[in-house]
């Protein structure tokens, strides 16, 4: 059983910037492909980012150029970075393997407003 608690989530303005962290519990982390999903209100969730064991990233075209996804397995840490943020990324950010197998964590809320 894998368990995921994401954090770095907050309020901030547009063109803003923040870095979304994920802690993995078990011992599969490392042998996990891992991703980065959010829902926005209203909406079915989508996946926003992706990173395999050998640290190959794809990205969903909303997101491409703006967002990084890293990953730490010596501390079983996924890592978001996002940059020039806009309203509509605005959502709350879960982390889980690709494709999604585990439990969804708490999710962390990205709001992003003027």
């Amino acid at each position: 059983q894998v368990q995921f608690v994401e954090s770095g989530g907050g309020l901030v303005q547009p063109g803003g910037s923040l870095r979304l962290s994920c802690a993995a519990s078990g011992n599969f982390f490392s042998s996990l492909s891992m991703a980065w999903y959010r829902q926005a209100p209203g909406k079915e969730r989508e996946l926003v980012a992706g990173i395999t064991t050998g640290g190959s990233t794809n990205y969903g075209d909303s997101v491409k150029g703006r967002f990084t996804i890293s990953r730490d397995n010596a501390k079983n840490t996924v890592y978001l970075q996002m940059n020039s943020l806009k309203p509509e990324d605005t959502a709350v950010y879960y982390c889980n393997s690709l494709p999604q197998i585990w439990r969804w964590g708490q999710g962390t809320q990205v709001t992003v407003s003027s």
